[in-house]
């Protein structure tokens, strides 16, 4: 059997992200918001952008509020493109 690490390289690399979790309502998904900031292109001022993901995440449930690790994965579903980590 293949190791994970030795998948994923063979596959590409595939993007990772942190965020928190704000909701953890629905079975074997969490929808993770992550931040970013950047510089606004004329003002200069600094803005956080945020977007949300859902994730497919089995095993404990996750805590709202928790900060978790997800990566991109193959399409689970409609809005499911992303696999919590940690």
């Amino acid at each position: 059997m293949i190791k994970s690490e030795e998948m994923s390289a063979e596959r590409g690399n595939r993007k990772v992200k942190k965020g928190l979790v704000v909701s953890n309502k629905m079975q074997k998904t969490v929808v993770v918001r992550v931040e970013r900031t950047l510089r606004h292109p004329q003002y200069g001022k600094v803005v956080t952008r945020a977007k949300k993901y859902y994730a497919h995440h089995e095993g404990e449930p996750l805590a709202m509020g928790a900060e978790v690790t997800i990566r991109e994965t193959r399409p689970m579903s409609k809005l499911k493109r992303w696999l919590v980590v940690a």
